[in-house]
């Protein structure tokens, strides 16, 4: 493993120090590990809350500013925050909009959400928790409520929080958010292994000449590995499963991203966002609006995660909302 760390104990508080005084006009770290607005939202306006583990950054503090997130609690690497930390966050956050609170579906981040939407109900915390959960590698026949959730978070912070910002009740933005969460799909692909940073231990097992359709972002098996194909029939495979999963129909207009996982270039990830635009289009939908870059990294793992959503006018509104955040404008 070759990386630029000091005590492997201390990477999180370093890296969020670090976020903090690279940012300073848009963001804060309270009480070591809970980074949030610098300029906190009118107390009229809902707030926005997420949780997760460090190592997969920009996500998910990245997304902390106006128009998106106000907090996100960061726990060690690839691990999910203590309850206590978290229901310190949404105290912080209480007001008197309310708060939604955005969680990916992995075990334990769930479990600390859940122990801490307990600890906020009995506090009078007036809080909706929403639940992503995006990840189709499972296969369609999947319980929705049973796909992780990878990459899709972020569009759908950037609609909470936009609605948010509009200043809709907390029943209003939940609503436009969890409509548009039901309405995406995300899969990725992996060709080369991460390592964790603290243990130096290999994430994945591939082969130099394998790649894997489905991997989740901590190395989870997905089903689909295979020898390593080239940029357009490797969107090919995964466009026509997100297109089946979200129900593509002539005339639909479509949100794509292409999320590199800490080790694709720029110039593939755009090959691979050249065919899904080509593909798109002979199927007579549009791609309204589209991102392409690093959102949700899994260290120095090589591929991609590929998200596609529908929009309605309603979604895509508050999706062309301004925002000001570290690393959103920079997509």
């Amino acid at each position: 493993m070759k990386k630029f760390i000091n005590l492997s104990e201390n990477i999180t508080t370093e890296l969020l120090q670090g976020l903090a005084m690279t940012f300073p006009e848009k963001v804060q770290v309270l009480s070591e590990k809970i980074v949030a607005r610098k300029t906190p939202k009118d107390p009229n306006k809902v707030a926005i809350v997420t949780l997760g583990g460090a190592g997969h950054e920009p996500a998910l503090s990245g997304f902390v500013g106006e128009g998106m997130l106000d907090y996100s609690v960061v726990g060690d690497i690839f691990a999910a925050p203590g309850a206590p930390k978290v229901f310190e966050a949404l105290k912080m956050a209480n007001c008197s909009a309310g708060v939604l609170f955005i969680v990916l579906n992995h075990e334990g981040d769930v479990l600390s959400a859940n122990m801490a939407m307990e600890m906020a109900k009995r506090e009078g915390i007036n809080v909706k928790m929403l639940l992503t959960h995006e990840d189709i590698s499972a296969g369609l026949d999947q319980d929705i409520k049973d796909r992780r959730g990878l990459v899709g978070c972020v569009p759908v912070y950037k609609i909470a929080g936009a609605a948010a910002e509009a200043g809709l009740p907390l029943d209003e933005v939940f609503r436009i958010a969890e409509g548009f969460n039901k309405n995406l799909a995300t899969l990725a692909v992996a060709m080369s292994n991460a390592t964790h940073p603290q243990s130096g231990m290999a994430i994945g097992d591939l082969a130099d000449d394998e790649m894997e359709i489905g991997m989740g972002q901590h190395g989870e098996g997905g089903g689909g590995r295979m020898k390593v194909q080239p940029a357009d029939d490797t969107a090919y495979i995964m466009l026509d499963q997100l297109c089946e999963a979200i129900n593509v129909q002539t005339n639909d207009e479509l949100m794509l991203l292409i999320n590199g996982t800490g080790a694709t270039t720029l110039m593939e990830l755009f090959l691979v966002a050249r065919a899904c635009h080509l593909s798109l289009s002979d199927k007579g939908a549009a791609v309204a609006r589209s991102k392409v870059g690093e959102m949700l990294t899994v260290q120095e793992m090589a591929g991609f995660q590929m998200c596609m959503g529908k929009f309605d006018s309603e979604s895509l509104s508050y999706w062309d909302k301004p925002c000001d955040t570290p690393y959103w404008t920079q997509l």
